[in-house]
């Protein structure tokens, strides 16, 4: 009866071990196979993020180039303003024709004496010499006119020694008058030549 009771005590004992032996190995079990299934998709979770922050790098490298060129635009469109802001503010003067008359008075000698010296301080510039008549004559005529008085003008600054290559003509005859008078004294003003000063 003794041994009975010692192999049966013997069995439980086996049994219980084994069932909590076999409990144990089925934890590990799902354990590892949830740690391959983590590692399985965990690399597919990653990848679209290294790709994501890849694009967001480049998208945010793209707006930086964009705001630094931006505002390098800014800074030099500033720079030519004040340049010519700078340039406006110089003395220049226009010059004045006799009626029907493209050459050069002796007075308008002077001033453009004066605004050569203007003109060569500032190398860099671009000159518009512009013809003017006064409203006399067809349209036609005045635009000639207005051209051959722009045309002196420029001649006489290159012989003074402003580059010609820095310097352009245009006539708008009879357009843009000084003065809208319909008298002597407003026809004298409005032929004339004008000089325009750009920064390049």
């Amino acid at each position: 009866m003794k041994k009975h009771l010692t192999l049966i005590g013997l069995l439980m004992v086996f049994v219980f071990s084994l069932a909590l032996f076999s409990g144990c190995a089925e934890k590990k079990a799902v354990v590892k196979d949830e740690a391959i299934q983590e590692q399985k998709v965990a690399p597919t979770q990653t990848a679209p993020v290294a790709v994501t922050d890849d694009e967001a790098a480049r998208r945010a490298k793209e707006q930086a180039d964009r705001e630094a060129a931006l505002k390098e635009q800014a800074a030099k469109d500033a720079a030519a303003r004040r340049n010519l802001a700078a340039l406006n503010d110089l003395n220049l003067q226009n010059i004045y024709f006799d009626y029907n008359k493209s050459s050069i008075r002796p007075e308008a000698r002077e001033i453009l004496k004066a605004n050569t010296e203007i003109f060569t301080k500032n190398s860099a510039a671009t000159i518009v010499v512009e013809g003017y008549c006064d409203e006399r004559g067809t349209a036609e005529y005045n635009m000639a006119l207005g051209e051959r008085r722009a045309q002196e003008a420029k001649k006489y600054l290159a012989n003074l020694g402003v580059k010609s290559s820095q310097m352009k003509t245009v006539s708008f005859g009879e357009e843009r008058p000084l003065d809208p008078g319909n008298n002597e004294e407003a026809w004298a003003k409005n032929r004339r030549a004008h000089f325009v000063v750009n920064s390049k």
